[in-house]
């Protein structure tokens, strides 16, 4: 009984009318939090590191220098802040700030009943043109969008992967790996098939990637890649079976990711094709 009035009392607050100027001022007291953990060293790593130089995939992105332990332990403390609260960190020009957000919402989800998960589900899906880093993907697709679908149809996955954004490409493949954990590798593999046709133009083609769309990302090689190695930690009969039919056609990137964990002789193998 405690538990769901404590449930629900988290329900209320959440859901509680909230004006744009008291979301800001909520914001901004989250990232005086982020703030007292700034390194310095940090701070002038991170933007080499995520590649904000002009013409690269993270250009123009800001870092205050905060590591993800920190940033971690910031997101638990406001799991249950509003929408509209991580809404306004989203739209920070600090990365951290974002990272925090998408943080809280797993965090959230993870302790979340059903109708909820839809909520932060939906929410999710909504911003996706500020989940713009790989980090920001990495760190919550499969947590939310791989968790929700478990059990549910995978369209979403599909609409993802046919988007021309990058970041919204890798959160339909890296969202896979929790199916992969969950021994489900059908949609992995169906992604991956439409990820080869789009870079090598071959016959080869699922309908939800364009015909027209532009050689394959560099990032989005090894997003796969690394989703078909984990798929091999578990099944390597079926992996194989994959690289067979694909390596000759494969970007080389992503064949190298996929098999990293192979015997010497035998990756070696597979990139001479």
């Amino acid at each position: 009984m405690m538990r769901k009035q404590e449930n629900r009392m988290k329900e209320v607050v959440q859901n509680m009318p909230i004006s744009t100027e008291e979301m800001a001022v909520a914001a901004a007291g989250i990232q005086e939090e982020l703030e007292a953990y700034i390194d310095p060293v940090k701070k002038e790593y991170l933007p080499r590191f995520f590649k904000t130089g002009k013409g690269q995939y993270g250009e123009g992105d800001k870092f205050l220098g905060v590591v993800v332990p920190n940033t971690r332990l910031v997101a638990k403390r406001h799991k249950d802040a509003p929408f509209g609260v991580m809404a306004a960190l989203l739209r920070s020009e600090w990365h951290e700030c974002r990272l925090c957000a998408l943080l809280m919402l797993v965090e959230r989800f993870r302790k979340s009943d059903e109708k909820s998960r839809k909520d932060i589900y939906d929410f999710y899906l909504s911003q996706t043109a500020r989940i713009n880093n790989w980090d920001l993907v990495d760190l919550s697709a499969p947590g939310i969008v791989g968790e929700y679908l478990k059990d549910k149809p995978r369209e979403d996955l599909y609409r993802l992967a046919g988007s021309p954004l990058l970041w919204e490409q890798r959160i339909a493949v890296v969202s896979t790996y929790t199916l992969i954990k969950n021994n489900d590798f059908i949609d992995i593999l169906r992604l991956s098939e439409g990820f080869v046709a789009q870079d090598a133009c071959t016959s080869v083609h699922a309908p939800e990637v364009p015909r027209n769309a532009p050689p394959l990302h560099d990032l989005m090689q090894k997003a796969v890649g690394w989703m078909l190695r984990e798929l091999g930690k578990r099944d390597k009969d079926l992996l194989v079976q994959f690289l067979e039919k694909y390596c000759t056609v494969m970007p080389r990137t992503m064949l190298r990711y996929a098999i990293e964990k192979f015997p010497d002789e035998e990756r070696k193998g597979f990139m001479k094709r």
